[in-house]
């Protein structure tokens, strides 16, 4: 796919330009993050003070929001050139991964929408001699949700980690739950150096898993909402390597092409096959 097809993809989907996020959620978002609320810290501990100004101003760097304070409603907006540049960093950062046959941990609070990516980029880099990691799987955790605490276990689908509440759905099936906790990451990455087993040298997903595994000093490329500011955060205080501002909750097949550009860019075998 070229880069103009990539674009006007994104475009097309909504996953950039004017998006479904709107501006209200992201303001919110930053006002909470300013005032450290762990619902939107996702694990990450800022080292600096991040104020609601200096978010807006880092979120329309990044994603290319406005940085007007005074508009306060409708849709946001992300820079499909942006997507575009962060996307091709994340593609590189993939083919590093498989040149060094690193091991590589994959995790997802949006197992609805995101699984699909992730997954065909598991497969391609353990083709590409990665081992995949599936630490923990089956071990409960007990998270914070809007309905209290409530114990879920983790589970790996196609390699790729998410959470279930038990008995919700049988392990294995292709759906979980949303969340944004960074507890299921922790406790992967503990049952792997309780092992004594190779640890992620990259930790690909979202939310709590890429901001709790920067957080524990584990490296992490990640896509991320403009309601999301935590990755972004992470990445500017160097936490986080790469993070992609894109809608993270559009229909999952609207993330094709967007799998695609980036098995491409990142030379990974088998593309052509699986997509």
């Amino acid at each position: 796919m070229s880069t103009g097809a990539l674009r006007a993809h994104l475009l097309a989907a909504r996953l950039a330009g004017p998006i479904a996020t709107s501006r209200e959620e992201s303001l919110r978002s930053y006002r909470l993050f300013a005032a450290r609320d762990p619902r939107v810290l996702l694990g990450l501990e800022p080292e600096r003070i991040w104020g609601e100004g200096e978010l807006l101003g880092l979120m329309a760097r990044k994603c290319g929001v406005s940085a007007d304070p005074s508009h306060v409603s409708g849709p946001d907006r992300i820079d499909p050139e942006r997507t575009v540049a962060a996307l091709e960093a994340f593609a590189g950062r993939l083919r590093a991964a498989a040149g060094a046959r690193s091991p590589v941990l994959f995790g997802t609070g949006h197992p609805h929408r995101l699984l699909e990516f992730y997954a065909c980029l598991a497969r391609a880099l353990s083709a590409a001699g990665c081992v995949v990691l599936t630490p923990a799987q089956g071990v409960s955790v007990d998270m914070a949700t809007r309905f209290g605490v409530r114990t879920h276990s983790i589970d790996y689908v196609r390699g790729v980690a998410l959470v279930r509440e038990p008995g919700a759905r049988p392990a294995g099936s292709a759906t979980g739950a949303h969340t944004h906790s960074p507890l299921p990451v922790r406790v992967a990455l503990g049952a792997l150096a309780e092992a004594g087993g190779p640890l992620p040298e990259l930790v690909v997903g979202d939310h709590g898993w890429v901001c709790g595994a920067g957080q524990l000093g584990v490296e992490a490329i990640a896509l991320a909402d403009t309601d999301d500011p935590a990755p972004f955060v992470a990445e500017a205080e160097g936490l986080v390597s790469v993070t992609v501002p894109l809608d993270d909750a559009v229909p999952a097949d609207y993330y094709r092409p967007l799998t695609r550009y980036v098995l491409d860019r990142a030379s990974l075998p088998g593309r052509e096959e699986w997509l």
